[in-house]
């Protein structure tokens, strides 16, 4: 083997090692801070694990995942993302660990001011997944899915 062709394959090797580790956090700006939060902290049974006022900005976690809720600096002119036309985040996934869960959130949901249901429950595709999306009351999509065993 050439010394060209030895050193292509360690730098090959080296390229495709995974270097991450899982998600840290997620970021989402939103328009009405304190209902996210209380839709993460009250419906979700996340924990709130910090906040900064200055900013403002508030930080949650389910004990894995963290996610940090910004709020926008004017809400009157803020613009709402158009999942079809900008570049940005099309939706957050969370994982449930069962159907009847996924249920109950979906019961949950329809008492949420200011949350949208997209759809419910539904299979996704031709499935094992169970899967249904809704729009936070700032507008973040979040979809919800069970992948039975």
């Amino acid at each position: 083997m050439s010394s060209t062709t030895a050193a292509q394959t360690v730098a090959n090797n080296e390229a495709s090692q995974v270097m991450t580790q899982g998600l840290s956090h997620l970021g989402l700006t939103v328009s009405k801070l304190d209902q996210t939060s209380r839709f993460f902290i009250d419906i979700l049974g996340w924990k709130l694990a910090g906040e900064k006022p200055a900013y403002p900005a508030k930080f949650v976690t389910d004990g894995k995942m963290f996610v940090t809720l910004w709020q926008v600096l004017d809400t009157d002119s803020a613009i709402n993302f158009d999942r079809k036309n900008n570049v940005g985040l099309h939706h957050l996934a969370l994982s449930v660990v069962s159907k009847e869960n996924l249920d109950t959130l979906y019961e949950r949901f329809k008492n949420v001011d200011g949350l949208v249901i997209e759809f419910g429950p539904e299979l996704n595709g031709q499935g094992p997944t169970i899967h249904m999306m809704v729009r936070e009351p700032s507008g973040n999509r979040i979809e919800f899915a069970y992948r039975p065993l």
